[in-house]
């Protein structure tokens, strides 16, 4: 027998679409809920049941708990899954299902309260051993704001208390910057979480970002697998992970692994969840747990070879955790978001054309469609794609193969990005930290910059025919007489041998 009957997904795209697949796998029925927005996304057709919340705006829809709720109540589901984001964090939806006899497949309500509140956090990591970056376990305010900055020493990072996904952190790094970032976090953390509260801590010079992965049963057992490698960032945000991380020893990922599980413990946790930590010559300090699944998940499961998911069902469902198995090889994933490479602004539109990898130890999570709509509600991710390789450097070399293959059409991606990275002197010799964008180019290559201009005349060429014209005008006024298939075959093979 399954363990759940039918699991609601609180949630939309690529998670969503991956939650459904596990339930469907172990014959669980799923519900779906939707946007306007979403009303023809790929997890409301995969789903078994859907159901309609709202508006287009997070607010009116996905974060709406009551509406989430009730949606769970009219389809008679015993479980639901929140996914990453909207209400995966949030102690009332966790609450209110308890409420409803809904069985919240994350960490009860209390675990997910002492852990968001990141100054209450660094409390419960210092009580439990975990080592922390040097800081303040308190909030700061303007009336101490210098006297705590100059205490801990420059450079600092202020931090929202209640922050997450790179909102309202600003480093500084002397006095005469401190009181306008301290205004600038707290503005944008009070407008991203409704809490404007801060705190400081140390900046750690040239930091890797490395992360566990932790799993915890209602019986108190609690494993780990592994570690994750995430210092490729843009804003605060992941865009490369990897696992393992080339820079810690096996003693030290013991340590680390160690502390995780501790710190799960503490707070009764139950589900999965991952502890970040930063490290930095040697030395490794808590920096924050994410109480829910993270967008990375796949980088462990490809190594491990575990569904994190099913895992994540069966432990809510009351039973223990299964043996973790052996780790094998390297992974890495890439996110791929909708966004100008030289800016990381948001890109909108519509997708036309859309080309998948595949090949040997190639996985692609999406929900992408051709004619999707990228809209401006929403995250701006489209894909992860995730690569697994014998070894590091066959991972890397897969990893940039299977990207060259990826075409999506319709709205700029970050793609020219995570290419330039993987293929910097840094990334390969293993030997970057979370400022490894800040140091490589990130231009797009002269193939694709052709590329753009030539498929733009091309655009003009054709709406220019269409219009009875058989000429294009370029940017001086004179006109060129331009075979059809010359201009459109020139295009072609550029993006054939683009990189």
């Amino acid at each position: 027998m399954p363990p759940f009957r039918r699991i609601l997904v609180a949630n939309r795209g690529e998670i969503a679409l991956r939650v459904i697949r596990t339930a469907q796998e172990m014959g669980i029925e799923t519900v779906a809920v939707y946007s306007t927005a979403d009303r023809t996304a790929l997890h409301v057709r995969r789903a078994t049941f859907a159901v309609h919340l709202g508006g287009s705006k997070p607010s009116e829809s996905y974060l709406d708990i009551g509406k989430v709720i009730a949606a769970a109540k009219a389809t008679n589901c015993d479980a639901l899954h929140p996914g990453y984001g909207f209400l995966s964090e949030n102690e009332d939806a966790a609450q209110a299902c308890k409420d409803a006899g809904i069985e919240f497949l994350g960490p009860p309500p209390a675990a997910i309260l002492a852990m968001g509140d990141k100054v209450e956090a660094r409390k419960i990591a210092l009580k439990a051993g975990v080592p922390l970056v040097p800081g303040l376990q308190e909030e700061v305010d303007e009336s101490h704001l210098a006297a705590a900055a100059k205490q801990v020493g420059y450079p600092v990072m202020l931090k929202a208390a209640a922050g997450g996904g790179g909102k309202g952190i600003r480093i500084v790094r002397e006095e005469k910057q401190l009181l306008e970032a301290f205004h600038m976090a707290r503005a944008e953390a009070q407008g991203a979480f409704g809490d404007g509260r801060i705190y400081l801590e140390k900046f750690v010079t040239r930091p890797r970002h490395v992360e566990i992965q932790v799993m915890a049963d209602k019986h108190g057992n609690v494993v780990h697998y592994g570690e994750r490698e995430c210092s490729v960032q843009r804003r605060h945000q992941k865009l490369v992970e990897e696992s393992p991380c080339v820079a810690i020893t096996p003693e030290v990922r013991a340590q680390m692994g160690k502390a995780a599980c501790d710190l799960a413990r503490a707070v009764g946790y139950v589900g999965a969840g991952t502890v970040e930590f930063l490290f930095s010559e040697g030395k490794f300090y808590f920096l924050e747990m994410n109480t829910r699944l993270q967008v990375e998940h796949p980088v462990t499961e490809m190594r491990f070879g575990v569904d994190l998911v099913r895992e994540q069902i069966r432990v809510g469902a009351g039973e223990k955790l299964a043996p973790v198995p052996e780790p094998r090889g390297h992974a890495i994933e890439v996110r791929v978001n909708a966004e100008d490479p030289t800016n990381f602004f948001p890109s909108l539109g519509k997708l036309s054309r859309i080309n998948l990898p595949g090949g040997p130890g190639v996985r692609l999570d999406s929900a992408m469609f051709r004619g999707m709509e990228v809209t401006p509600f929403y995250d701006s991710m489209l894909a992860k794609l995730v690569v697994h390789g014998a070894d590091r450097e066959q991972a890397i070399a897969r990893c940039i193969r299977a990207l060259r293959e990826l075409r999506i059409v319709g709205v700029a991606t970050s793609l020219p990005v995570a290419l330039a990275a993987l293929r910097s002197e840094e990334f390969v010799r293993g030997e970057y930290d979370t400022g490894i964008l800040d140091r490589i180019d990130r231009k797009a290559p002269p193939q694709h910059r052709e590329l753009a201009m030539l498929a733009a005349a091309a655009t003009r060429f054709l709406v220019a025919e269409r219009a009875g014209a058989a000429s294009d005008t370029s940017a001086s006024g004179e006109r060129h007489d331009i075979p059809r298939w010359a201009m459109l075959g020139r295009v072609e093979r550029l993006r054939r041998n683009a990189p």
